[in-house]
């Protein structure tokens, strides 16, 4: 495992994780880590499955102090987007080690979650597939609503370029804890997202999953969105990863079979 700073404006930090057999030409796996900012649990706990799968692994830290909004795509520190800095940061993991880095495999957990399919919604040519553990609230895909509650474009961000058809093509997977229900401090209570999406973790990434795809199916997409209740699981990230099994399930779904020599 590596801990690396990228190169540049913005500093960010990383942990990178190289499969034994090498990494050219393979697709990188990028987690991102939710408002704990534990980038090294995450990077930590996915090892061993980029080393079973034989894919790179990234884990980029959004600090607080630089990236406070990371989860919604709001300039940081400097005027840096986080999405921006992200794509900076892939292109270098990509020199260093061969990986392919033009069509990612992406995994957030909580705000990493938010992150995570907001990036996919602004850059859908950059993922090919992306899975979210238990995000406090989402995207809508409602074109009355602003971005970051729906997908109208938002005046506070008018660099930010939505692509709302071209990501309904990817195939998204929601993962929440079946005890995940809880409104507690770091939870969005507010009314006006109670009524939009549900009033706990689960409802919301139900609802979210069934209006992608009742919005997917009346474009003539038929792309998989996909809905999983972690076993034994609550808002916890190494709960979900040991007593609900989450990483082989979002492995599962981002590489399908182990793929061998």
């Amino acid at each position: 495992m590596f801990k690396r700073r990228l190169a540049g404006p913005g500093g960010l930090e990383y942990f990178l994780y190289l499969p034994r057999g090498g990494s050219a030409g393979r697709p990188l796996f990028v987690a991102v880590h939710g408002i704990s900012r534990n980038a090294w649990e995450h990077a930590q706990a996915f090892a061993p499955l980029a080393e079973r799968y034989a894919v790179p692994l990234v884990a980029p830290l959004f600090s607080q102090k630089d990236f406070p909004a990371y989860q919604r795509l709001v300039e940081g520190s400097g005027a840096q987007r986080p999405d921006l800095v992200l794509e900076r940061l892939v292109e270098e993991v990509g020199m260093l080690s061969g990986a392919r880095t033009d069509r990612l495999r992406m995994f957030g957990f909580s705000g990493g979650g938010q992150f995570v399919h907001r990036f996919a919604l602004v850059h859908p040519r950059r993922v090919a597939r992306y899975a979210m553990g238990a995000p406090g609230w989402y995207t809508f895909p409602d074109e009355a609503r602003r971005f970051p509650r729906g997908w109208r474009p938002s005046r506070r961000l008018p660099g930010l370029c939505l692509k709302p058809r071209r990501c309904l093509k990817i195939p998204a997977c929601v993962l929440v804890g079946e005890f995940d229900v809880e409104r507690d401090e770091d939870f969005n209570t507010a009314a006006r997202l109670d009524r939009q999406q549900g009033a706990n973790r689960l409802e919301r990434g139900r609802n979210w999953v069934a209006a992608m795809q009742q919005a997917a199916r009346s474009r003539g997409l038929e792309t998989p969105f996909r809905f999983q209740v972690l076993a034994s699981s609550d808002h916890a990230f190494m709960t979900c990863m040991t007593a609900g099994q989450m990483g082989e399930a979002v492995f599962r779904f981002l590489f399908g079979k182990i793929r061998r020599g």
